[in-house]
């Protein structure tokens, strides 16, 4: 089920079909963590997460997907607030509105990886992992630039 979400000029929406993937793409290409993604991945992320787009009116100018289970597990990913719309209190309300969701309700362990928002990301309920020792990983930096 679709939801949205208002405040002032800006919706937020997690109906799939208002999501522009090239700017979403565009984006994420260039952000530190997904350097070089390709459309296609993008586009497979997409179809396979539970997204949030943030819109001022017809432009997205925002964004973040959640990979889940919907019952024990999720991984948010991929936020992002386009630089003109920085600085209005739109990833509080963002974060607000991922954690809220009523299909995001009882998961026991949400996670993320941030390498500078982790004061935005705190004022959420994120913290560093309480056991980082039990968790392991394959991660190769270097994929979407091969």
């Amino acid at each position: 089920m679709t939801r949205e979400y208002r405040e002032g000029a800006y919706l937020i929406s997690t109906d799939r079909a208002r999501l522009d993937v090239g700017a979403i793409h565009r984006f994420l290409a260039g952000s530190y963590w997904a350097k070089g993604i390709p459309l296609e991945v993008v586009r497979r992320s997409v179809e396979n997460s539970l997204c949030f787009g943030l819109y001022a009116g017809a432009e997205q100018v925002g964004f973040a997907r959640v990979v889940t289970d919907y019952a024990t597990f999720a991984w948010l990913s991929d936020v992002f607030i386009a630089e003109p719309h920085r600085g209005r209190g739109l990833s509080k309300w963002l974060m607000e509105c991922v954690r809220g969701h009523p299909g995001l309700q009882g998961i026991r362990r949400w996670t993320l990886v941030t390498a500078d928002a982790h004061g935005l990301y705190g004022k959420s309920g994120f913290a560093p992992l309480k056991a980082p020792e039990r968790w392991m990983e394959i991660y190769d930096p270097d994929m979407y630039l091969k």
